[in-house]
């Protein structure tokens, strides 16, 4: 018999939402302004659950949509490569190499973060993206409604082989132009979580940050010694390498903080 492997989203309401030309699952929980979470490699996997759980226990409504994958499925090192061979080479929806361009399918975040604000109220909505998705908060930022975004160890475009890459952000100068107005107009803010020694978030990608935002960005960069057992090397700051002590699990309580007193204003 197959894994059923939704069992680990056996606490959240389960909805398909729609905007042309994609409809994707949304998994939701929880009671207060609204968070999205978009999931790392390989998908919607168990620790990306358990931090959308901390959220949501911190009085914040979680979606988490399912961009590829298999909804629940933990990783492993076989499903981690058809994961990432399936977004690069298969889906039209993302843009993997090319820096100054967000992927096309933040359009459809962009929808989902307009709709559920209509829904949970509060100032805004949350944003958080994790590795392959990690620059998207940032792109959802034309959405009036995204007033708090967080890149959790933001990895594309890949930065192999090439400096420009490496500095780069997969975010397009005007999308850059206007997340800079909204945060000296409103008063907004964002944070970008890496290890340091992670070749994937490379420093020349962080110094691109620092120079675009300035004071609005509060990067957080962690030793390898901060980071929790785990067969990878340090890169997956909330999920893979989440520490329960330490700069680690301070940094998660300092997303989780972010996210509640800015969405509710």
């Amino acid at each position: 018999m197959p894994e059923n492997y939704e069992a680990a989203l056996s606490g959240y309401e389960k909805f398909d939402f729609t905007e042309a030309p994609w409809t994707r699952p949304v998994y939701r929980r929880g009671i207060g302004p609204a968070v999205i979470i978009t999931h790392e490699i390989p998908g919607l996997h168990p620790l990306v659950i358990r931090f959308a759980d901390r959220v949501a226990e911190a009085g914040m409504t979680v979606f988490l949509p399912s961009l590829f994958g298999e909804p629940g499925r933990p990783a492993s090192t076989g499903y981690d490569v058809g994961s990432i061979l399936s977004a690069i080479c298969i889906r039209r929806e993302f843009t993997c190499w090319s820096a100054g361009k967000s992927s096309p399918i933040v359009d459809w975040l962009r929808a989902l973060a307009r709709n559920v604000h209509k829904e949970c109220g509060g100032r805004g909505v949350g944003a958080v993206g994790m590795c392959f998705t990690g620059g998207f908060a940032l792109a959802m930022m034309t959405e009036p409604a995204v007033v708090a975004p967080v890149l959790s160890q933001p990895s594309m475009p890949f930065a192999a082989g090439s400096k420009k890459r490496a500095a780069g952000i997969d975010v397009s100068t005007d999308e850059i132009a206007c997340a800079k107005q909204r945060f000296a107009r409103e008063g907004l803010s964002m944070i970008g979580l890496r290890f340091k020694s992670d070749k994937l978030v490379p420093d020349a990608r962080f110094d691109t940050y620092k120079r675009e935002f300035g004071d609005q960005f509060e990067a957080i960069e962690l030793d390898d010694q901060d980071a929790g057992p785990s067969e990878r090397p340090p890169h997956s700051v909330l999920t893979f390498h989440m520490k329960n002590t330490g700069p680690a699990k301070a940094a998660e309580q300092r997303v989780i903080g972010f996210l509640r007193d800015k969405t509710r204003g």
